[in-house]
């Protein structure tokens, strides 16, 4: 993964603000923050379903 620093992250924060200005840039985090959670919700699902299908290949064996 990307080695971020506190200085990076201050500069993309205050483009950020640049871009999209203070009003909208909550709206945009909840957003990805919801987008986040329903990806995670998702990829949970079928990470539980791989591991059903093999829990009954191994009793089937």
């Amino acid at each position: 993964m990307m080695n971020v620093g506190m200085g990076s992250l201050l500069l993309i924060v205050f483009v950020a603000l640049l871009v999209f200005g203070p009003k909208k840039l909550p709206e945009l985090g909840k957003a990805a923050g919801n987008t986040l959670r329903e990806f995670k919700n998702a990829t949970k699902g079928l990470a539980d379903d791989d591991d059903d299908d093999v829990k009954k290949d191994k009793e089937v064996k």
